[in-house]
């Protein structure tokens, strides 16, 4: 089952794109699993299939709210996260929302999570510049090093306009905002003229207990003509069969790596594995594994 940090959100009893989860109910999330008895048609016992009742250890599942998926192109704990809804959601923000065109200079931070590693190679291999931001040494390495990023650094080295201004001295064109924070600030910072953002996420103020500020800088949005864009990937799924077959093609030839960090104890061990998660515990998808 997945853990995703779009769910600190749904934690908070306001008014929001998705309702609140409730006290005293079950949680729902991503979750793939075997099928183990099945009265439905094109469903068959031995089945895997991804559907949206996660937080548990056995689901009876709808047909319609099931989807059969292919484990002889990648795990299936794979559609939880590069071939799920964190992919959809860096391949929409990224060709959709941020409009990728040719010869830009891109920053993804939470380079190393599910959404920021998968759109960061997106950009490499459509022929980009690609820059990154992680939360550690060892996480910087695997952006630079393994994901194939031109460009990494670790935003606790410094101040992060700083850092990135050093790493793009000419500016850069798209920013694929998954932290918000200092991290958009630096970026409205250092976009060209008519640059976009594409803001997916904002994982720095999730557990914020007071009013965040906003970037001290918006006044250069004006100035250079920015585009500022947010996106929920529940409108875009009709972009689904596009992205399942350019990045399953990727992935089925070894040209988009991943990598999961997987929590074994059941649902008993979602909780901290949810914790953890917003304290960037993970490199790449946070996964559950329900024995």
């Amino acid at each position: 089952m997945s853990v995703d940090p779009y769910m600190r959100g749904r934690m908070n009893d306001r008014k929001s794109y998705v309702p609140p989860f409730q006290l005293g109910e079950t949680l729902y999330g991503g979750a793939v699993g075997e099928v183990v008895d099945s009265r439905a048609d094109g469903f068959e016992p031995g089945d895997t299939v991804l559907h949206q009742l996660g937080w548990r250890e056995i689901s009876v599942v709808e047909a319609r709210q099931a989807q059969n998926v292919d484990t002889s192109l990648a795990p299936a704990s794979a559609y939880l996260g590069v071939l799920g809804m964190p992919g959809l959601t860096a391949y929409v923000g990224l060709l959709d929302i941020a409009q990728l065109r040719e010869g830009d200079v891109v920053f993804v931070s939470g380079a190393a999570g599910a959404v920021g590693s998968l759109a960061g190679q997106i950009a490499k291999l459509r022929g980009h510049t690609v820059i990154g931001s992680a939360g550690s040494p060892e996480k910087v390495a695997y952006v630079r090093d393994e994901l194939g990023f031109d460009v990494a650094f670790d935003y606790h080295d410094g101040p992060v306009h700083k850092q990135l201004r050093a790493a793009a001295p000419n500016g850069i064109d798209v920013y694929f905002d998954n932290v918000g924070g200092d991290h958009l600030e630096a970026a409205i910072g250092s976009l060209n003229t008519y640059g976009r953002v594409a803001m997916c996420g904002s994982i720095s103020t999730y557990n914020a207990t007071e009013a965040v500020p906003g970037p001290r800088n918006m006044f250069e949005v004006v100035g250079r003509r920015l585009s500022l864009r947010g996106y929920i990937i529940l409108d875009h799924y009709d972009r689904h069969a596009a992205f399942a077959q350019e990045v399953g093609a990727w992935v089925r030839d070894g040209r988009v790596k991943f990598r999961e960090t997987i929590v074994d104890g059941g649902v008993q061990a979602a909780p901290q594995a949810f914790i953890d998660l917003l304290r960037g515990a993970n490199t790449g998808k946070m996964v559950v594994r329900i024995t």
